[in-house]
């Protein structure tokens, strides 16, 4: 799903290391989920048309179907999980996850 994620938030198709160095995985490993996600017709490999000699990844119609399934089951578990949340808690979860992300270390 991170590899399938990553190309999602791409704004451009990406290559077998720029998906590595995106979900944080080695060049090797990276290149075998792009297989295994081929296989599996999430994603294509297509000729980059700047430079032939590279391969780029793009998602196809079953691989994005299945990121925007993901991402809804996802939407649904917080709805649920914050039903029985007081709006003053609602509004004190959000100021501190905003505190979290604004001092997470950036890598």
């Amino acid at each position: 799903m991170r590899l399938l994620e990553a190309l999602a938030a791409a704004s451009d198709p990406l290559t077998v290391s720029e998906i590595g160095t995106a979900i944080g995985v080695d060049q090797p490993r990276a290149s075998r989920l792009v297989q295994q996600s081929v296989d599996m017709g999430v994603v294509r490999r297509e000729a980059d048309p700047s430079d032939a000699r590279r391969t780029r990844i793009v998602l196809t119609d079953a691989g994005a179907a299945l990121v925007r399934g993901f991402h809804g089951e996802r939407r649904g578990a917080v709805e649920a999980a914050l039903a029985s949340f007081t709006d003053q808690e609602r509004a004190d979860l959000a100021r501190l996850l905003t505190k979290l992300a604004e001092t997470w270390p950036r890598g």
